[in-house]
């Protein structure tokens, strides 16, 4: 799509076709609950007409939580075929566990330079890994190499919300964590996956800070949003906010809704819409 024709980029899409739905297993019950909507598997090629018909682009963001789970990941190869058969409207993330050490690392360089995938999609929380954890360095070293942007998950978790336990640990979403890796790998882009609630004046300060971080507004509706990151939207961070909708979770209908009553200037809206994440997933 051209620039005129492009109304925003959804740069948090969770594809739910048959081949991609099981690494969620049973959690997705749950997260429909949570999110108080029924899940059902939808075809790439009826997502991709959707987005057609939403004047959007989508970011498809793979996953592999293999090692923690035992479930089979999403098939970065489906992502790749799906994005060559609606490259109009699709950008394709890969999963990779970062527990597979040198195998995560071949992977990843994979994606770029077989599959033509733009970035790596990382979930800390279902992982079970901490971003700085220099054993994972290597995987941060290959992805800037290549000019892989990383999406991290940062903040509250969907998945097992208000369940006993579970073996997820908040403290791995926690986006302070990511500021060791923006401040050791500077060349690597870095998108800080949803409002990082309960440690969002922390997320703000990074994005404030550091040159290589983002924040996509994903999985929360606008009207939920703090009006100190309603504030910083509109000013110092108007250039590192991205639009993402969480689909299926949250959708882009819903999220639009509501954000267009906040207080934002309409450039802004523009910056935030498409504008930003045109610049961030341009080719390098």
């Amino acid at each position: 799509m051209t620039a005129m024709e492009l109304l925003a980029i959804d740069v948090h899409v969770h594809p739910m076709s048959p081949e991609a739905i099981g690494v969620h297993g049973s959690d997705l019950e749950a997260m429909g609950r949570y999110f108080g909507r029924e899940i059902a598997p939808i075809s790439m090629d009826e997502l991709a007409q959707q987005y057609r018909a939403r004047r959007m682009m989508a970011v498809l963001l793979a996953m592999d939580t293999s090692t923690s789970s035992g479930l089979p990941p999403v098939p970065n190869d489906h992502i790749a075929a799906a994005v060559r058969a609606h490259a109009d409207v699709f950008i394709g993330f890969a999963g990779v566990d970062p527990w597979k050490g040198r195998l995560a690392v071949d992977e990843a360089r994979r994606a770029r330079e077989v599959l033509g995938l733009r970035g790596l999609k990382l979930h800390p929380g279902l992982q079970k890994f901490a971003p700085n954890d220099d054993r994972f360095y290597p995987l941060w070293a290959a992805a800037a190499e290549l000019g892989l942007v990383c999406l991290f998950h940062t903040g509250m978790m969907g998945t097992g919300a208000g369940l006993p336990g579970g073996g997820y640990k908040l403290k791995y979403v926690n986006p302070l964590l990511l500021d060791d890796v923006a401040a050791d790998f500077p060349s690597l882009q870095i998108i800080m996956a949803h409002p990082g609630w309960p440690w969002q004046p922390e997320q703000l300060a990074m994005a404030r800070h550091k040159a290589n971080l983002y924040i996509d507004l994903s999985g929360w509706s606008p009207k939920y949003f703090p009006a100190e990151l309603v504030q910083h939207m509109n000013g110092l961070l108007q250039d590192k906010c991205l639009f993402g909708s969480d689909w299926p979770f949250l959708t882009p209908e819903r999220w639009l809704a509501d954000f267009a009553v906040l207080p934002i200037r309409e450039a802004v809206r523009r910056k935030i819409l498409r504008d930003n994440a045109q610049r961030l997933l341009a080719e390098r």
